[in-house]
């Protein structure tokens, strides 16, 4: 019996399933030269060696065989995804066309008729090796990019959120009385459109992805004050009329920071634009009363309105070189008193329910804190 010389291949493991001792014998002695042979004289057994710690790299499968047959291991084999990718050649002495179509059906690469004709046999194991080496390459090169991508996306998004905070940075430190307030306004929102997806109105708009966006672009609402002087920035009473000005002015210098960067980007669809519309808009209010703009309603972008809320209660139960620290009980009296005017009223009842979470963001989030910028990735 004549044999093909060895190909230029990994070392094989080919699995040769039979009932009949003489065809297992038959097959190790033509195969043993060219590839590492095992052997299952059922399919029960064939199915423990498959699942074992070394699978092989092809089934030589007979198909009836008393108990569980080729076709029964042969479902069992592509049903489990650990074993589904190994080829299945079955060895019959069926040659019908149904079942030769009943095995394909069922995931086989091939048939090869009894008796065998080894020149043809090694020729087509040949062929279904490396056809399987080729799918195991794919295989892993897909896996190794999936996990190259995912390794860049993390790599991507720390970017951004170290851009975020550096930028967000450059702002507070203008201010030694806001400490942690980015952290917890960055809280807040994120705590409030939790508690507004609850809502059918918002349950669509509120993704997963945009509450993250938000909660990233949050600590930018105030990047604008970097332009204002610190002569009105740190004034310890009252503004006059001319200095709130200056001040309110900080809206739209955040703003056109923030598109200058996107433009840097190339694009007004970065994770930069909620950051834009927060610091643009979050002085609105929902009656039109606000600035810059004087947007009216739903017509102020939900993130700032969002922002809006987050950003007065922080400012309130903190201490500012103009002000005292106010008592959360009054903070919450005078949000309530802002619902529908300066607040969106969907937005106070949100915050309504999750009052004690905003109380516990304040307390772990205190100036004391010693938990400052780095708290901004956990």
């Amino acid at each position: 019996m004549s044999t093909l010389p060895a190909v230029a291949l990994p070392r094989a493991t080919v699995l040769v399933v039979d009932d009949t001792p003489e065809n297992l014998h038959l097959m190790s002695g033509l195969l043993k030269d060219l590839y590492r042979v095992k052997v299952a004289n059922s399919g029960e057994r064939a199915l423990r060696l498959v699942n074992g710690e070394s699978p092989p790299d092809l089934i030589l499968l007979d198909v009836m065989m008393p108990g569980m047959d080729g076709y029964e291991v042969c479902a069992q084999l592509k049903e489990n995804p650990a074993t589904a990718h190994i080829p299945v050649i079955f060895l019959t002495a069926k040659s019908a066309v149904a079942d030769e179509e009943k095995g394909f059906a069922l995931g086989a690469v091939d048939y090869i008729t009894k008796p065998i004709s080894p020149p043809l046999a090694l020729a087509r194991i040949k062929t279904q090796l490396t056809l399987k080496l080729a799918a195991d390459f794919l295989r892993d090169e897909n896996a190794y990019l999936e996990a190259e991508v995912k390794r860049r996306t993390v790599e991507v998004s720390t970017i951004q959120n170290v851009t975020i905070m550096a930028m967000a940075s450059l702002a507070e430190t203008r201010d030694n009385d806001t400490g942690n307030h980015i952290l917890r306004t960055q809280r807040y929102i994120e705590a409030l459109a939790q508690q507004l997806r609850q809502s059918p109105r918002y349950a669509e708009m509120l993704t997963d992805e945009y509450i993250e966006t938000m909660y990233k672009s949050a600590p930018l609402h105030d990047i604008g004050k970097v332009g204002i002087p610190d002569r009105i920035l740190l004034k310890p009473g009252k503004l006059t009329p001319d200095e709130f000005e200056i001040m309110k002015t900080h809206c739209q210098l955040g703003r056109d920071a923030i598109m200058a960067a996107e433009r840097v980007l190339n694009s007004s669809n970065s994770f930069l634009a909620c950051a834009r519309e927060i610091a643009y808009s979050h002085q609105e209010k929902w009656d039109g009363s606000g600035y810059p703009q004087g947007l009216v309603g739903e017509a102020i972008p939900l993130a700032a309105r969002l922002m809006a809320l987050a950003d007065v209660y922080d400012a309130l139960i903190n201490r500012r070189v103009y002000k005292e620290a106010m008592p959360l009980a009054e903070a919450r009296d005078v949000i309530v008193a802002g619902r529908g005017t300066h607040f969106d009223p969907a937005v106070v009842d949100a915050f309504l329910e999750i009052e004690n979470r905003f109380a516990e963001i304040a307390a772990h989030l205190s100036d004391s804190s010693t938990e400052m910028v780095r708290s901004a990735f956990t």
